[in-house]
C-alpha cells in the first residue's frame, strides 16, 4: 500500500506562473523531494517574482507571464494564480506549447474546463488539475483497500472542509471567484468523486454572504447504492475529517483528510489497521506524477483524467446553480 516514491520520477524543468503561497509550496516540494527543478517564476510584478526567487532559490524571475512562457528552459508550467484566472493562464501556457499542471479548482466552471482540455488535446501537451490529494500515500492505500474488498460494498462517504478564512480578502471577492465551494469544497467533492464517481442526484443548500460569495455549503450526493454527505465553510474551522463506510468495515481519515495524514480501518470482525501517511509537504507526489507522464509521452494522468476534472467542475456547476452562486463575469 505505497505510493510511488517522488524521488524516483525522472527530472523535468518547472516554471511557476504566479508567486503566492501555494506556489511556494510547490517550489519547496519540487526542489527538496524530487529530482526536478524549478527554473523560473513569473508574475505581473518583477519585484514580486524576484522576491519569490530570492526566497526559494529559483534562478530566474520574470515580470510577466508571457516572458515565463517564452522561456525555452521551461518544460512544464504550474498555474498558481486564483482560480478565476486558471482558464486564461492555462490557455496561454498551452498555446506556448508548455505542459501544464493547473491548480484546483481546475477552472471557474465546466465550460471553461472543457475549453482548456480541448486546447491541450489539440496541442498535444500534458495537462492535469493539481488535486494533490489523489496522489498522496494514504489515498493510494485507501483505494487499494477498497479494491481488495476490505470494506465490502461502500455505502457512505462523509467529508468536510471548513477553514476560518474571514480575514482573507480574496475569499470574499466575487471577481476572483471567491467563496467556500471552489476553494475548499472542491476537496470533499473530488474525494467523493474519486471513490464513487459521478452522482445520480445532487442536493445542495448554501448561504451567500454580503459580497455575493458562498460562506458555507452542505451537499448530499446520491448514487445507485451509496450516498456522500459533504460540507464546506470558509467561516469556521471544522474537523476536516472523512469517513468511508462499507458493509464489511469503515475507514476513518484523520484531520486533515486531503493532506498527508493517517487513517484507521476498522473491520466488522473487530480487527483494526492503522496507516500512517504523514509526510512533509505532499505536493511532490503530484509533481512526480507529472514528470513520469511527460517522460512517458502521456498527455494526461490515469489518477485524475481530464474528463474526471470536467466531471468535478460539472458537479460544482450544479451545486452553484442550486445555491444561486453566480460570478460577475458569468452574468
Amino acid at each position: 500500500m505505497s505510493a510511488p516514491l517522488p524521488m524516483s520520477a525522472p527530472a523535468v524543468r518547472w516554471g511557476i506562473l504566479g508567486a503566492g503561497g501555494i506556489a511556494h509550496k510547490l517550489a519547496d516540494a519540487v526542489d527538496r523531494y524530487t529530482a526536478s527543478q524549478v527554473v523560473a517564476v513569473g508574475s505581473r510584478s518583477l519585484e514580486r517574482s524576484q522576491a519569490f526567487a530570492d526566497e526559494t532559490g529559483v534562478p530566474t524571475a520574470y515580470g510577466s507571464y508571457e516572458e515565463l512562457l517564452a522561456d525555452p528552459e521551461v518544460d512544464v508550467v504550474y498555474v498558481a494564480t486564483p482560480h478565476s484566472h486558471h482558464h486564461e493562464h492555462a490557455l496561454m501556457a498551452i498555446e506556448a506549447g508548455k505542459h501544464v499542471l493547473c491548480e484546483k479548482a481546475f477552472t471557474q466552471n465546466a465550460a471553461q474546463a472543457r475549453e482548456v482540455v480541448a486546447a491541450a488535446r489539440a496541442k498535444g501537451v500534458f495537462l492535469m488539475e493539481a488535486m494533490w490529494t489523489r496522489h498522496l500515500p494514504h489515498v493510494h492505500a485507501i483505494r487499494e483497500l477498497i479494491a481488495r474488498g476490505e470494506l465490502g460494498e461502500v455505502l457512505s462517504v462523509q467529508a468536510d472542509h471548513g477553514q476560518a478564512l474571514t480575514h482573507v480578502e480574496r475569499m470574499w471577492n466575487p471577481a476572483l471567484a471567491g467563496g467556500a465551494l471552489l476553494d475548499l469544497g472542491v476537496y470533499p467533492i473530488a474525494f467523493a468523486h474519486d471513490l464513487l464517481g459521478v452522482p445520480d442526484r445532487i442536493t445542495a443548500v448554501g448561504r451567500l454572504r454580503e459580497t455575493g460569495v458562498d460562506g458555507q455549503v452542505s451537499m448530499v450526493f446520491e448514487y445507485p447504492s451509496a450516498q456522500a454527505i459533504l460540507t464546506t465553510s470558509m467561516e469556521v474551522r471544522t474537523p476536516n475529517v472523512a469517513l468511508i463506510a462499507g458493509t464489511e468495515g469503515r475507514i476513518e481519515v484523520q484531520d486533515t483528510f486531503y493532506t498527508p495524514t493517517s487513517f484507521t480501518l476498522t473491520k466488522e470482525d473487530g480487527t483494526h489497521l492503522f496507516f500512517d501517511g504523514d509526510v512533509p509537504n505532499g505536493f511532490q507526489y503530484e509533481a512526480a506524477e507529472v514528470a513520469r507522464r511527460i517522460h512517458a509521452g502521456d498527455t494526461e494522468s490515469a489518477l485524475l483524467t481530464l474528463d474526471q476534472s470536467i466531471e468535478i467542475m460539472e458537479i460544482m456547476d450544479e451545486v452553484r446553480a442550486q445555491i444561486g452562486l453566480i460570478y460577475p463575469n458569468e452574468h
